[in-house]
């Protein structure tokens, strides 16, 4: 006798209930890949590899094996991108630096020829007194930033006020203008005195630049 199928064995297969979902993982590779900025297209990558994996092996539970293709795409863009960029940077980089440099000089020059003229004004309306080393001397003639003794990468200094004779108004004066970071906010110092000419010292030392420091041009 033929036994019958049990009602088990007649039962439907089951079968998957609701559509199926985006993969969150894809859905983020993708996002991350569009950022494509460092770590970004590092994790889009990862999460690209992770989530297709995912749904090839999910039967149609998971999609959106696509956009994590496209995640995929736009992180290995970036990882091609950075060899260009850093050549970019090693060119830029130094160029910036030097137009930095040269900016941060020029203003040091100017600031220089302020406090000479500061000076000589004050001189001319102290004449009892002569010259000062006080930057609050000068702090109405001045730019608040030199009168602070700081500007663009440069640090100022007045020194050395003497006067010919004891009691006598200070009638000598010295300016030095040196880079605050050598090589890097500036190259080259500046000085002067109240011969009101300003002269340069390459290697920038303010020392240097006083006793023989070459005239500006």
């Amino acid at each position: 006798m033929q036994a019958q199928p049990s009602a088990q064995s007649l039962a439907p297969s089951p079968t998957l209930s609701g559509p199926p979902q985006t993969s969150g993982k894809a859905i983020a590779s993708f996002v991350c890949g569009v950022i494509n900025i460092f770590p970004f297209f590092i994790v889009a990558i990862v999460l690209g590899h992770i989530s297709r994996s995912e749904i090839r092996k999910s039967a149609g539970r998971l999609k959106g094996e696509g956009i994590a293709l496209a995640g995929l795409i736009l992180g290995y863009l970036g990882i091609i991108f950075i060899p260009i960029v850093l050549i970019v940077a090693a060119i830029a980089i130094p160029n910036l630096l030097r137009a930095r440099i040269a900016a941060n000089e020029a203003s040091a020059v100017a600031s220089v020829r302020e406090l000479v003229s500061a000076e000589i004004s004050y001189h001319a309306t102290h004449q009892d007194a002569g010259f000062t080393c006080s930057f609050s001397d000068l702090s109405g003639q001045l730019d608040s930033h030199v009168a602070a003794g700081f500007k663009h990468g440069y640090t100022f200094f007045l020194q050395s006020c003497t006067a010919e004779k004891e009691g006598g108004p200070i009638s000598k004066f010295q300016i030095t203008a040196i880079p605050k970071v050598p090589n890097t906010s500036g190259r080259r110092a500046f000085c002067s005195d109240e011969s009101a000419v300003i002269r340069v010292d390459s290697d920038g030392s303010g020392e240097g630049c006083l006793d023989h420091g070459s005239q500006l041009e």
